[in-house]
C-alpha cells in the first residue's frame, strides 16, 4: 500500500499557476499509475489528470488540458500537477491517488481515469482561485 500526500495548494488569483506536489515513502511508488481528482463543495470528484508508472503516457481531462501538466520523479517519489491560468472553476480540494500496478498493465504502460480504479489516496490539499 502506498501512503500519499499532497502539498502545494493555495490561495491564487485568477490566471496565477501553482504545481501541487504527492509525496510517498511507498516502495511501489515506482510502479504505481498515479492520478489527480478534485473535488468542489457540493460536487462529486471529478477527474483531473493521469500518469503511468513510467511517467511516459498522460491523460487530462477537457477542463484543464492545456493549462496543466502532470509529471513525476520517481527517484523522488513525488508526482507533480502544475496547474496555470488558473480560473474560480478549479476551485476544489485536489487528491492524489496511485494504483500498483504488475504484469500487461505494467507492460502497456497504463493510466486509469476513474476513482475506483486507485487503491491509495491521499488526504487532499485545498486550492482556492478568487476572481
Amino acid at each position: 500500500q502506498v501512503q500519499l500526500e499532497e502539498s502545494g495548494g493555495g490561495l491564487v488569483q485568477t490566471g496565477d499557476s501553482l504545481r501541487l506536489s504527492c509525496t510517498t515513502s511507498g516502495r511501489t511508488f515506482s510502479w504505481s499509475a498515479v492520478g489527480w481528482f478534485r473535488q468542489a463543495p457540493g460536487k462529486e470528484r471529478e477527474f483531473v489528470a493521469a500518469i503511468s508508472w513510467s511517467g511516459r503516457t498522460t491523460f487530462y481531462a477537457d477542463s484543464v488540458k492545456g493549462r496543466s501538466t502532470i509529471s513525476r520523479d520517481n527517484a523522488k517519489n513525488t508526482a507533480y500537477l502544475q496547474m496555470n491560468s488558473l480560473k474560480p472553476e478549479d476551485t476544489a480540494v485536489y487528491y492524489c491517488a496511485a494504483k500498483t500496478v504488475g504484469g500487461i498493465a505494467y507492460m502497456i504502460d497504463v493510466y486509469f481515469t476513474q476513482a475506483n480504479q486507485y487503491t491509495d489516496w491521499g488526504q487532499g490539499t485545498q486550492v482556492t482561485v478568487s476572481s
